[in-house]
Parts: structure tokens; sequence; C-alpha cells
């Protein structure tokens, strides 16, 4: 187990969440998604993929692989490449105080390696779709 705190990373969008679960962080996190039409296409449960894998025991850690259909279709027509930066992370997990934070990448931060600015509009919608998801977590 990491003794860093989960932080407030700057290519990233977080909410920590005291009093709350980290079961119920996720089911937040799910709810909220669909509502800025974003499907959860992969999930990875580091926690017990770690576990598996090393048999190492870390804290709680999910990562939901965030799809916007429609938002992806037009990153794709522009930068067929774009491929590569998606689908959106958005990570739960539970910080060193035992408190669930909710945190999905900064589409912004993370277009910026794509070095093109006709994509910049793109980014910033994906960027206030998934801040709306974090701000009503």
């Amino acid at each position: 187990m990491s003794d860093r705190p989960f932080g407030t990373p700057s290519y990233g969008l977080t909410r920590r969440l005291p009093g709350v679960t980290f079961e119920q962080a996720v089911a937040r996190a799910r709810e909220a998604l669909p509502k800025e039409g974003f499907g959860v296409l992969t999930e990875i449960d580091v926690k017990a993929t770690m576990k598996k894998k090393l048999d190492v025991d870390r804290p709680d850690y999910l990562i939901l692989g965030a799809c916007n259909p429609k938002l992806a279709h037009e990153a794709l027509g522009a930068e067929p490449a774009i491929g590569l930066l998606l689908p959106c992370n958005v990570v739960v997990a539970t910080d060193t105080d035992g408190t669930p934070v909710v945190s999905a990448i900064d589409p912004v931060a993370m277009f910026q390696v794509v070095g093109r600015d006709d994509v910049q509009p793109l980014a910033d919608e994906v960027k206030a779709r998934l801040q709306r998801v974090i701000d009503a977590l």
C-alpha cells in the first residue's frame, strides 16, 4: 500500500467523497456517467488484479473506461490515431485516510499530446461533461 495520498493531479478532475463508502462512490460514478452520455466499456479492479498476479494487498482502486460514443466518433473522425487516448478513464479509489476519491482524466490535458488546435473544442466539451459527472457525485 502506498503511503502517498491520491492528491489532485493536474491531469485529472478529482473529488473526494468524505462520509461515503467506496461502494457508494462506485455506484455514484456509474449513475452519473450515463447522464452525460458516457457508458463504461472496460473495468479494471486494480486491487483484485494485484492480489491475484503479485499477491500484493492494495487499497480499493477501480478504473472505469468511460466512452461517449458520439464524441468518440467525432474525435476518431478528426484524428484516427486518437484511439490511443480512449476511453476516458475514471478512477474510483480509497485514499490513504480511507476517503473515497473519484478522478476523471482531464481531456484537455490529455489531448495536448495530439498537438492539433482543431480538436480543442471537442476536448473542451468532453471536459465539461466529465466535470459535470464529478460535480454530480
